[in-house]
């Protein structure tokens, strides 16, 4: 890729229709129009993007978006936001937003810049990037041009992530920014340029009046993005990551006793987390990755006859994730459950392996793991870090024998995802009673002991055992 080979573009038939709509739209109220922002930039580089596309004129983005909307085949409806003097509409399946050129300044304690009109060059110098301050003209006299100011071409060629001013100047103007370029250095396998990371690094206490929401969006795309460990490694070597994920940062370090210590269990994670992302593209999947060992900082311990513990660190991570989920404004529901299930999990099938297992451990643990089985198999292989090509035939050899282990148990006894048949409801129909400890006992006794292989999946088995067990405790069945 080079510079004189990138001077006008081929658009596709949909996007020439849109695009020519408004620039004979913009020509007719005098704005000039350009498309900008991350388009362009995934355009030049080939590279499959979200069909989200930012206009921006030298006059006002929300007139521009109103009458393009009237010239085009349906009508959208325009949203407008004259806070932001944006405005937004969908074209086929075209996510459209235009905004006037404008210029920004900022107060040092507030994320809120003031806002002017401006030029297109006023627009590209507030941009984060130069990689995303590149801009194809829609105008007559240089339609489909591209505009590059910054040089931000070379930087694409040369894989690199750069300010188009003083990184002092961008990143206090904008401290997510600085996420944000670590997380573009993430998605795209790029560099940050030096200034630039340096800047990142003089800046990072910036981060801590950006909104929780915010932060935790940029840290979604890193843990997206095809390899996360780029974007993992620089926000803990720039500082950031102390700000905005205290509980990650504190697992680096290894610590040494009588000639034994552990490894690092950050870049252990980071490794985790990487293997996992090659296997699959859900998000929540990456986040007990990244959370499956996040405990052992607060479990580690020292024990001269066996060296060093982590002792409960899975049932303790469980909880934690909660605590961090909650403060990253993350789900609470279903998504922060499957989480915790996998931390607190991830241990068990490795004791599987053992020949002597028995189907009774089997059971629980498809019981435990439910729709999340197959999770849990990806973390624990994700979770085998070690560079030893024999110990890492064992170990895939331990879990294809696992593996073998659940497909038989489940085929036998139709444990996963399984309700118990006897229901409390049906517990006090029985026995006349009302919600009581009886009905816990009798319940937990009935699920345990399929669980044990006592008795068959089945229900008049578990109906028998759910009288006997009444009898026992003094009930009697009406």
């Amino acid at each position: 890729m080079t510079k004189k080979n990138i001077t006008q573009f081929t658009f596709s038939e949909e996007e020439n229709y849109l695009f020519n709509t408004i620039a004979t739209c913009a020509t007719g109220l005098g704005y000039p129009c350009f498309i900008v922002g991350g388009y362009v930039r995934d355009k030049i580089l080939q590279r499959s993007y979200k069909k989200d596309i930012d206009f921006v004129c030298v006059g006002s983005g929300m007139t521009l978006a109103r009458k393009v909307a009237a010239a085009l085949p349906g009508n959208p409806f325009v949203a407008e936001f004259k806070n932001f003097g944006t405005a937004h509409f969908k074209y086929h399946d075209i996510d459209v937003e235009f905004v006037g050129a404008r210029k920004e300044s900022y107060v040092k304690e507030s994320r809120n810049p003031v806002v002017e009109d401006g030029t297109l060059a006023d627009d590209q110098l507030r941009r984060d990037f130069t990689i995303n301050a590149m801009a194809i003209s829609l105008n007559a006299a240089d339609f489909g041009n591209l505009i590059d100011p910054f040089d931000g071409l070379t930087d694409l060629d040369d894989r690199i992530i750069r300010t188009p001013q003083n990184p002092e100047i961008t990143f206090s103007d904008d401290p997510l920014r600085m996420m944000r370029a670590i997380r573009f250095a993430s998605q795209l396998n790029f560099d940050i340029e030096s200034t630039t990371y340096d800047g990142i690094k003089s800046a990072k206490e910036r981060i801590t009046i950006i909104s929780q929401e915010r932060i935790t969006d940029e840290l979604n795309k890193i843990l997206l993005s095809p390899k996360p460990s780029i974007g993992l490694y620089y926000l803990s070597d720039s500082g950031l990551l102390e700000y905005i994920f205290p509980e990650l940062e504190a697992m680096h370090g290894t610590d040494m006793i009588d000639g034994n210590g552990h490894k690092d269990n950050f870049y252990h994670t980071l490794e985790v987390v990487d293997n996992i992302s090659a296997t699959t593209d859900n998000l929540w999947l990456r986040w007990a990755a990244l959370l499956h060992d996040i405990a052992k900082p607060l479990t580690k311990k020292y024990i001269p006859t066996t060296g060093w513990t982590f002792h409960g660190h899975e049932i303790v991570g469980a909880k934690l994730a909660k605590r961090i989920f909650s403060r990253m404004k993350l789900p609470l529901q279903q998504e922060l459950k499957q989480v915790q299930n996998l931390v607190s999990l991830h241990m068990r099938p490795i004791s599987l392996t053992k020949e002597n297992v028995t189907d009774s451990a089997i059971r629980r643990l498809l019981f435990e793991a439910g729709e999340d089985l197959e999770g849990l198999m990806l973390l624990c292989q994700a979770d085998i870090t070690t560079k030893n090509r024999l110990k890492i035939k064992r170990y895939k050899e331990n879990f294809e024998m696992v593996r073998e282990k659940l497909k038989d148990v489940e085929e036998r006894d139709h444990i996963r995802n399984f309700q118990p048949p006897i229901t409390g409801e049906l517990i006090m129909a029985t026995f006349n009673i009302k919600p009581g400890k009886e009905v816990g006992l009798i319940k937990d006794y009935v699920r345990e002991s399929i669980l044990d292989g006592l008795i068959p999946n089945d229900y008049d088995k578990a109906y028998d055992l759910m009288l006997a067990k009444g009898t026992e405790l003094g009930l009697t069945a009406q």
